[in-house]
């Protein structure tokens, strides 16, 4: 994942849309939102996202000492050295645990009655590490302390005579402890630190987390995180900007033979027009978020009899959209086609032949029925209301 912080550039959730290839489509694989939380962050977290978490620790310098050392502290002892690039593999039967390890080449300097010995040791820090969720909508990297038992020390001599002996057996867990209390300092480095922490709505929308440097956290499980998702990003706002993705379709109905022995055609030219969303309220926790969203539609009719007899339609269609969550990782805004008797329509004709003639010839429920029939089958194309959170995600890396 990316800086909590996000990108300007960045795009939200919702501009990530499914690809429909030439396979038949298949029904989507509903699934609770509450479990939409864990496979959020087990696709979210991965080693690669883990280790660019981590970075920030390789090439920080590690000092450990002086000290005094031996019988009366007669003997110096200092090591220096720098981390090295952390390998990064999860925890097999744990999805969203990982293993760390942080390698450290130290240069040890020991001084003994004006005698220098200089040697290598080859340290290798585990760590481990929690994908956590917390409120609001936060996944949080946490390390486990570390302590002298997750430092390995391998010491580089050669022969040396016994006094050097006698003040290299201390040395080992002496540099676990001071190695184990260095790194748990980096750690807690508040720019190391916010490099752990992503806050997922500001990822999605670009814009700089007030979250990055937070210390105390609001934990919630993964179920609440799910929950807390689509309660925090699915909003009318962005609903809006799925579903307003209609506008300026064009209707085209017709030419049509109507009337006895089709006698008149019928041609109908219009547009749909910016949908209108109204949020229905969270519920309870767990409840389907449920937008109401009313469609308009412009037509402009032409009846031709003899002569071309124009009409003006506004029609509203009255939709239900729900929010739902499908597998693998996405919002899918499910809308049941529009019914012929929820819709209402202000009908004008352009003069009084106009009038007469569509009262005959009943046009408005033909033209009704017509625009039923298109918006369905433009409703019923899932790809533009479906939304791939992973690849949401993968876009905002």
């Amino acid at each position: 994942m990316p800086a909590a912080g996000g990108s300007p550039t960045s795009r939200t959730v919702f501009d990530v849309r499914v690809k429909v290839d030439e396979e038949p489509r298949r029904d989507p694989m509903w699934i609770e939102y509450a479990d939409f939380g864990e496979r959020f962050v087990t696709y979210a977290v991965t080693e690669e996202r883990i280790a660019a978490a981590v970075s920030g620790m390789t090439g920080r310098g590690v000092q450990v000492g002086p000290f005094s050392l031996g019988p009366a502290g007669l003997a110096g002892f200092v090591a220096e050295g720098t981390l090295g690039t952390p390998v990064v593999t999860r925890t097999p039967g744990d999805a969203l645990s990982f293993g760390v390890r942080i390698p450290l080449t130290l240069a040890v300097k020991l001084v003994l009655g004006g005698r220098k010995l200089r040697l290598a040791a080859v340290v290798e820090i585990g760590l481990t590490l929690h994908a956590r969720t917390a409120a609001p909508l936060l996944v949080v990297i946490d390390v486990a302390p570390v302590t002298a038992k997750d430092v390995s020390f391998t010491l580089r001599a050669e022969a040396v005579d016994g006094a050097w002996e006698m003040l290299l057996d201390p040395i080992a867990g002496l540099v676990q402890r001071e190695v184990a209390n260095r790194v748990n300092a980096i750690v807690g480095d508040p720019k190391v630190r916010s490099e752990r922490v992503f806050d997922i709505e500001a990822i999605l929308d670009g814009y700089r987390s007030p979250h990055r440097n937070d210390t105390v956290f609001d934990w919630i499980d993964y179920r609440e995180f799910g929950l807390r998702f689509f309660t925090t990003i699915v909003t009318r706002d962005r609903v809006h900007g799925v579903v307003g993705q209609l506008a300026g379709s064009e209707i085209e109905v017709g030419p049509l033979s109507e009337g006895p022995r089709g006698a008149a055609t019928v041609t109908v030219r219009g547009a749909i027009e910016q949908p209108r969303v109204i949020d229905r309220g969270l519920g309870e926790p767990g409840d389907l978020r449920i937008f109401d969203m009313t469609l308009p539609v412009g037509l402009d009719i032409t009846v031709d009899v003899l002569k071309a007899n124009h009409y003006r339609a506004d029609l509203e269609i009255p939709l239900v959209l729900t929010a739902r969550a499908a597998e693998p990782l996405q919002i899918v805004i499910e809308v049941p086609p529009p019914a012929l008797a929820d819709i209402s329509m202000e009908f004008t004709a352009k003069g009084l032949r106009a009038a007469t003639l569509a009262r005959l010839a009943g046009i408005k429920k033909q033209v009704v029925a017509q625009v039923v029939a298109v918006v369905g089958t433009e409703l019923a194309d899932p790809t533009g209301r479906t939304i791939d959170v992973g690849a949401a995600i993968d876009g905002a890396t």
